[in-house]
C-alpha cells in the first residue's frame, strides 16, 4: 500500500488504469479535456500491477480501476470523478486548479 500512497503523491493528478478498461479510457479524456497532464499507472502492463491493485482494493477502491488521486488525495473511481465534474463541490475544476494540475 506504501507505493500506491507514494505514487499517488507523485504529480498533481495520478490514475491507476489498465489499457483495456472502457471507463479508464474515458476518465483519462476527461482529464486530458481540462488540459491536465496526469500521471498513469498501467496495471495490466506494470510488474507490480497486482500489488498495486490489491492495494487500491484495501483503500476501498472497488472496483480498483480507474482511481484517481488530486493532489495526493484519494478522490475516487469513475462515480466520483463523474459527481466532481457535475458540480459537487468542489468541482473537478477547483480540484484541479487547486493541485496546480491546469492553469487558467
Amino acid at each position: 500500500m506504501d507505493r500506491v500512497i507514494g505514487l499517488a503523491k507523485y504529480a498533481p493528478v495520478v490514475i491507476f488504469s489498465k489499457s483495456s478498461c472502457c471507463m479508464c479510457h474515458t476518465v483519462k479524456t476527461l482529464f486530458y479535456e481540462y488540459g491536465a497532464n496526469p500521471t498513469i499507472f498501467e496495471l495490466d502492463l506494470d510488474p507490480r500491477g497486482r500489488e498495486m491493485e490489491r492495494a487500491l482494493l484495501r483503500l476501498g477502491c472497488s472496483p480498483s480501476v480507474p482511481t484517481v488521486f488530486i493532489g495526493g488525495r484519494l478522490i475516487g473511481g469513475t462515480n466520483e470523478v463523474m459527481t466532481r465534474q457535475l458540480g459537487q463541490s468542489p468541482s473537478l475544476r477547483e480540484m484541479l486548479i487547486d493541485a496546480r494540475a491546469i492553469h487558467l
